[in-house]
């Protein structure tokens, strides 16, 4: 065993001596990209392992896995490189489109999900997320976050071979495949968490294993309980009496990143994906992945630059693939996650914890804040913006943000989780409560878009709120992401109750399986499906057609009126439209997509005044009409409008 040196050319010449760091020498491109990032990822290893006597042996395991990595990469694969690397921009075009299922709920397993591809490109996807779809124990597996090998897919969806040949398909397609890699924890009947039990030789320290409360009591005094109701604190006794940590559920072992081993093992995993063709991969509780003693273990420094390290390994052997990351913690915390070097892709939790807290109240206040304040990110770096997911929706805004506006964050939050799950007099929506502390009043919501905006419920306006927020979703800047069956305003599946390793979790009722029904009706525009279905399709023409709507730019715009939410896309230095029927192609720098959304139950009139900034005459996008700015503009109850303006050439008399 060795240290790492202080210089990296040094340890990549001593790695190449061991004749493992070029897979072929023909192929110069190996070698140019291990030259480029090889001293991101020494620098890194030192920071996080300088001190370690194993360091060097891990890091050059890393650069041979690698290297074999790039051999076996197929040649489409090293083709999307290649052309994602001459593009660097792609994942901020106008055109994304991103959708969420999960196979077995959605199509019954890989092989159905193959006939879903029509579908898929009739809705406009260009990125399809694969709910947890990898090998899990038997029972509970918290919705397959609890991984039993990173290389085996449930027998019940298909095989690892299916899993590569749905990849290429969607690929094939235009449509990048996104999975969830699970990497703070696995399952306790891992390979690797059998071995570490039972004190295999160099699977002792993947995991943090105590042989007494010593080190448990210690570390609990400064870290929270995640998921109480599974156990106390955040440790779980094994039969021999040992403790292992655990932060989510007994069955999740959190692996130990202190240990290089561990690292250079989760990137094997990482590049096997990238090689079955997967392009973004969502980080799973990124925010949990580094202990230290007297800290709370969350969003510690060693989690970002243990980012930055898996981000330069897959640099080297799989340029393409991309992180999603998933960091449901402070909104000041969220964004210190994306950068190019980490994350390039994030959730965003605010947005879609707002634009429900704006439906709810009919203010958009909080909204309108944290577009102003929260919205932009690094240079080159993403928002994936989703109505809702497969969780729960927590009300995650900060309670100094609520303060500023004369709102009680603890107060607010109480009303929200009575309101969508109806116990709230004249509430539209028909949310179940997830974790519900009678005691605190502490809850979160589950529920499908269609049940929590009032469809379910037959409100008058329940159909456009569906809209309303997915409009949002669509404009705001970077990948909206639609839970697919949402497009078809599908209904709260209640059956879970039914099924005794489901009714535990409330979760499961915003899960329903393919709404056969409401796919057979969406060219009906009488029925829910229908209105929802040809609502949607219409603002994803119109946002692939806007050039205005590409990349993350965003201004603000306040539109003076108490329930309408206000901002501005600019228009690019040089763009046209694409063509679609219907929509103006015309845009410029000259011009902006200004989007107001009425999240009242009234008509809202937007005076001339504070529209007199603009030229007297503006089209608006999504119902292809040229309207007047001059007396004003009346946006009816729950509605949309997408104006490309353009600047007053001079100063408005009235």
């Amino acid at each position: 065993m060795a240290r790492l040196g202080l210089d990296a050319d040094v340890d990549l010449g001593r790695i190449r001596a061991a004749g493992t760091a070029a897979p072929d020498p023909a192929d110069p491109e190996f070698d140019r990209r291990l030259a480029t990032h090889f001293p991101t990822l020494h620098g890194l290893f030192r920071r996080l392992y300088g001190d370690r006597d194993d360091a060097f042996e891990s890091l050059a395991g890393i650069v041979a896995d690698a290297a074999a990595s790039w051999s076996e990469r197929p040649a489409d694969l090293r083709a999307l490189d290649a052309r994602r690397e001459s593009d660097t921009d792609w994942y901020r075009s106008n055109r994304m489109l991103g959708g969420v299922c999960y196979v077995d709920r959605y199509a019954g397993d890989l092989d159905g999900l193959r006939g879903r591809i029509p579908g898929f490109v009739e809705l406009g996807l260009t990125y399809l997320h694969l709910m947890p779809l990898f090998a899990v124990p038997e029972g509970n597996s918290d919705g397959g976050y609890a991984v039993s090998s990173y290389r085996a897919v449930q027998p019940r969806l298909g095989t690892i071979d299916d899993l590569r040949s749905v990849a290429a398909e969607l690929r094939a397609d235009g449509i990048s495949l996104v999975l969830d890699f699970i990497f703070n924890h696995t399952a306790s009947d891992h390979e690797w968490a059998r071995r570490a039990v039972a004190g295999e030789p160099g699977y002792e320290d993947f995991y943090l294993i105590f042989p007494d409360r010593t080190m448990p009591d210690a570390y609990e005094r400064t870290v929270r309980e995640i998921f109480p109701d599974d156990h106390p604190g955040s440790f779980v006794q094994l039969p021999d009496g040992r403790w292992i940590w655990a932060t989510f559920h007994s069955f999740q072992w959190d692996l130990n990143y202190a240990n290089p081993a561990v690292f250079r093992a989760m990137a094997g995993e990482m590049l096997f994906l990238a090689n079955l063709g997967v392009e973004v991969l969502r980080m799973d509780a990124v925010a949990f992945i580094w202990k230290r003693l007297g800290t709370p273990c969350e969003s510690l420094p060693e989690a970002h630059l243990l980012l930055r390290a898996f981000n330069a390994v897959l640099r080297i052997a799989a340029p393409s693939l991309l992180f999603k990351s998933e960091a449901i913690v402070h909104p000041d915390e969220v964004v210190e996650y994306l950068s190019l070097e980490e994350c390039q892709l994030s959730y965003n939790p605010l947005q879609m914890a707002l634009t429900w807290e704006a439906l709810a109240t009919r203010d958009p206040r909080m909204l309108q804040q944290a577009l102003e304040r929260r919205h932009a990110l690094p240079e080159g770096c993403t928002w994936v913006n989703y109505v809702r997911g497969h969780d729960d929706i927590g009300w995650t805004f900060a309670d100094e943000d609520a303060a500023e506006l004369g709102i009680d964050g603890y107060d607010h939050r109480r009303f929200l989780n009575a309101f969508y799950v109806g116990r709230f007099p004249g509430s539209f929506a028909r949310g179940e409560p997830f974790q519900e502390n009678p005691r605190t009043g502490d809850a979160r919501v589950a529920g499908t878009t269609a049940s929590l905006a009032g469809v379910e419920a037959g409100d008058e306006h329940g159909v456009d709120r569906v809209l309303l927020a997915h409009a949002i979703a669509l404009s705001t800047g970077g990948i909206p992401l639609v839970y697919l069956g949402d497009e078809v305003a599908q209904f709260n599946d209640r059956s879970y109750r039914d099924d005794p390793a489901l009714a535990g979790d409330a979760r499961w009722v915003n899960r329903p399986p393919y709404p056969a029904e409401a796919y057979a009706s969406r060219h009906d525009r009488s029925t829910a499906a229908g209105a929802v279905h040809a609502g949607l399709m219409r603002l994803i023409a119109v946002r692939r057609a806007a050039p205005e709507f590409a990349g993350g730019r965003l201004v603000a715009f306040d539109a003076r009126h108490p329930t309408v939410l206000g901002y501005q896309r600019p228009g690019p230095e040089s763009a046209a439209g694409v063509g679609v029927p219907g929509v103006d192609g015309a845009a410029s720098a000259t011009t902006t997509v200004l989007c107001l959304a009425n999240v009242g139950d009234a008509p809202a009139t937007i005076d001339a005044l504070t529209l007199s900034g603009f030229a007297p005459e503006a089209h608006e996008l999504i119902s292809d009409r040229r309207v007047s700015l001059e007396r004003g503009l009346v946006l009816d109850p729950c509605h949309v409008a997408w104006l490309r303006v353009r600047a007053a050439e001079s100063p408005p008399r009235f």
